[in-house]
């Protein structure tokens, strides 16, 4: 018996040590690998704003926060001309009612609140389905497309629930959180310059739309 007790400590002692070990490893290495990961996130959001802005604009020096009723804030990077005249504006901004978590993007907006472009900041779609809001709202086919347009007077919602927009096929869910981040940053941006205001109310507090037309997404079989 006194042998088994023996070799109980030295196994609970041994297991310590490796848990000791693999607990410092692991901190060792989110130490050293945090800050070019917080590094490589500021360099791919700097490089977003202005691939969704006019060409040779200045960014003010700091954004607006913007608050909204669904409790979101968002950021407003404001960009004027060589005559320090407003031209545009970049809104990053957030869904979080995708398939898989949170959508993030920066979308461009110019002074009459047409939309100039977006980037895709972060998404954790299905590979192959929801994977494709990457493109698929700016490529040009039928009416995928939401470059140009402006949520003041086109209703950027999916055409299965009145919109204008083609839902990416099998992905009901991932297009409609998509579009909602795209409503939510037109509200922000209106709110933070002279743009008229247009963006539906479920823009704004779209979030407990978003849950129950899920659910009817389900139903569909849909993403």
């Amino acid at each position: 018996m006194a042998q088994l007790k023996s070799n109980f400590k030295n196994m609970v002692l041994s297991l310590s040590l490796i848990s000791a070990f693999a607990a410092v490893t692991l901190a060792s290495v989110y130490s050293v690998t945090k800050e070019p990961i917080e590094t490589s996130k500021i360099k791919r959001q700097q490089e977003a704003i202005y691939e969704v802005l006019p060409p040779d604009v200045q960014l003010e020096n700091e954004p607006e926060r913007v608050g909204l009723e669904s409790g979101d804030t968002l950021l407003v990077y404001k960009a004027n001309d060589s005559n320090n005249q407003f031209v545009a504006a970049a809104v990053e901004t957030v869904s979080h009612n995708g398939y898989s978590g949170d959508i993030r993007l920066i979308v461009g907006f110019d002074k009459e609140g047409n939309i100039i472009n977006y980037s895709v900041l972060e998404q954790k779609e299905t590979p192959g389905l929801g994977t494709k809001v990457v493109d698929w709202f700016k490529t040009d086919v039928n009416d995928q497309s939401i470059i140009g347009k402006n949520p003041a007077s086109n209703k950027l919602t999916v055409k299965k629930e009145g919109g204008e927009v083609d839902a990416i096929t099998a992905a009901t869910i991932s297009s409609r959180a998509f579009l909602e981040a795209v409503n939510k940053a037109y509200n922000a941006y209106a709110k933070n310059t002279d743009a008229t205001t247009g963006a539906t109310t479920n823009a704004t507090t779209g979030a407990t739309t978003i849950e129950s037309e899920t659910d009817n997404d389900k139903k569909d079989k849909d993403e």
